[in-house]
């Protein structure tokens, strides 16, 4: 995670960015420490990523890289505005001992790779539409050696795939259908066909922008529909106020990149 002590929205990359409306950085800090004290009460351990001054979507650290087996594909953003962003990321992997893969294709790491370790073998789901680019997917599959499976994203309010799919165990997935081509669609339908399904409400309260350890599902407050169809498929809703970061278009998947050794 990488605080947002820097964050504002200073240009609008994506239909949630609205540079006339006012970013109140305190709030967005509290709100963000609030979420990283969650994780650490679920007993995860969370790794911090130092922020950079002139980067105000840092605060979005899913979106560095993406990890499987302790191997790290890099991210190569789209916009100008957030590429100094992969250097970051990079040197803390590299810090850590982990094995770099750098792209060379657009990718906006966790933002468009999901990661379903039992699901047939263990899969990634990867979207492409808007940021990462399709030849992306061939090369995460060459350094993953994990099959890709890709799903084309036709809604530019759900640009990435973290905001329209999450897994929520190791072989389920929860995602809104609409944000997908038909033939995507089918593509989850025939893959998981105990899905969990959201809705326009859900979607729109950034409750897919979610994560899960497999019983307990940390996701955004207002997405209160999606939290009872989570409870009644067995999983534990853990809601986080996260009002000012979903002002830069993200929530909590954003503002956390998953490190699978």
């Amino acid at each position: 995670m990488c605080s947002p002590e820097h964050f504002a929205v200073e240009y609008a990359i994506n239909p949630w960015m609205d540079v006339t409306a006012p970013v109140d950085p305190e709030l967005a800090v509290k709100q963000w420490d609030r979420l990283r004290e969650t994780l650490v009460q679920l007993g995860h351990e969370v790794h911090l990523l130092t922020p950079e001054r002139g980067l105000p979507d840092m605060v979005y650290a899913a979106n560095g890289a993406f990890v499987v087996d302790g191997v790290v594909y890099g991210a190569q953003f789209k916009h100008e505005q957030r590429a100094a962003e992969a250097a970051a990321h990079r040197a803390f992997y590299e810090s850590q001992g982990w094995r770099f893969i750098a792209p060379s294709e657009t990718n906006e790491g966790e933002g468009d790779f999901a990661y379903v370790p039992d699901a047939h073998g263990g899969l990634v789901l990867a979207g492409h539409g808007f940021r990462t680019e399709l030849p992306a997917h061939a090369e995460a599959q060459e350094a993953l050696g994990r099959p890709v499976i890709s799903l084309r994203l036709v809604d530019p309010r759900f640009y990435h795939l973290d905001v329209a799919l999450a897994a929520i165990d190791d072989g389920n997935v929860v995602y809104f259908p609409g944000a997908f081509s038909a033939a995507s669609q089918k593509v989850l339908a025939q893959l998981f066909p105990d899905a969990v399904i959201a809705d326009d409400a859900d979607v729109m309260a950034f409750g897919l922008n979610l994560v899960s350890d497999g019983l307990n599902v940390v996701l955004n407050s207002e997405a209160t529909g999606l939290a009872e169809k989570l409870k009644a498929a067995g999983y534990h809703p853990v809601p986080v106020e996260l009002a000012e970061l979903k002002k830069g278009g993200g929530s909590v998947k954003c503002c956390i990149a998953e490190l699978r050794h």
